[in-house]
């Protein structure tokens, strides 16, 4: 059993649950933000998720933590996702990703695939990792990295 499938989470609506109910598919975690010039790649990331929805799942966790580019609530950060970018993949509260603070999933992350030179911390909003169906953590891309131009990874 891989350890992934045991953190808990919050919704973008306030549930928790685990990630448990994403078993058997890869997964494609991204730290976002609403007001990052990386916030075009919302469209990809929809775009990427429709195109392999049967065996893959993205999961949006906003992120506060760079340049304060997600400062809205998470009504109003689902609002915009859906509104701007008809983003249907799921969405999660607000985590801290590096730091004291950092959520528990994204310290399993970064541990399991760091970065250039075996840095740990997440430099950035639109940092992504993926996961494959069993669990396991195979690789961490750069915020630059758009989500069409990793597709063959999927």
């Amino acid at each position: 059993m891989s350890e992934i499938y045991n953190f808990k989470v919050t919704d973008i609506s306030g549930q928790e649950k685990t990630l448990e109910e994403y078993r058997g598919k890869k997964l494609l975690i991204v730290n976002v933000a609403s007001k990052c010039g990386f916030t075009p790649q919302y469209k990809g990331l929809e775009e990427i998720y429709q195109a392999n929805k049967d065996k893959l799942v993205v999961l949006g966790f906003p992120c506060n933590q760079f340049g304060g580019q997600e400062p809205g609530s998470e009504e109003e950060i689902k609002s915009f996702c859906e509104m701007t970018f008809n983003t249907t993949f799921p969405m999660f509260s607000k985590v801290e990703v590096n730091g004291d603070g950092a959520h528990p999933l994204f310290e399993y992350l970064k541990k399991e695939a760091p970065g250039l030179m075996g840095s740990k911390a997440i430099k950035w909003n639109f940092t992504k990792f993926l996961v494959d169906e069993e669990g396991k953590v195979l690789k961490r891309y750069a915020p630059k990295d758009k989500p069409e131009s990793i597709a063959q990874d999927l």
